[in-house]
């Protein structure tokens, strides 16, 4: 099967898992799907992912989520902001606030895959990838 949108695809496992409080996640892994956890980790989204190999010489990312210690969710929301078939590009004049600040839009700048508020401290504006609340 062939599958044109594979981070929006990460997300919505993210948050199928998160809904069911799942503790762990298995995601097909990339490059850009890594790229895209580790600003989650980085920002306390998630606890961690690691990459497990397997024996067909393909890797799977396996997540695990975070929740709190009244097993409530960390990730409230996930929305996907550009798509194959509509890329949201943005300057770093217009780069968007999440709910005030309370959470994050995850951008593809041309120094790497960074949150909004690094995006506006390094001055870059790009790809808005998605929101994480």
């Amino acid at each position: 099967m062939v599958m044109t949108d594979p981070i929006a695809d990460m997300l919505t496992r993210i948050r199928n898992a998160n809904k069911m409080r799942h503790q762990t996640v298995d995601i097909p892994a990339s490059k850009a799907k890594k790229d895209v956890l580790t600003v989650l980790v980085n920002e306390g989204f998630i606890a961690s992912f690691d990459e497990v190999k397997l024996e067909n010489n393909q890797s799977v990312l396996k997540v695990t989520l975070k929740y709190t210690d009244t097993k409530e969710r960390v990730i409230k929301g996930l929305k996907r902001v550009s798509k194959p078939g509509l890329r949201v590009q943005t300057s770093v004049e217009k780069l968007p606030k999440v709910l005030n600040g309370m959470g994050i839009a995850i951008i593809s700048t041309s120094k790497g895959l960074v949150t909004d508020a690094k995006a506006r401290e390094l001055g870059v504006g790009g790809e808005v990838v998605a929101y994480v609340w």
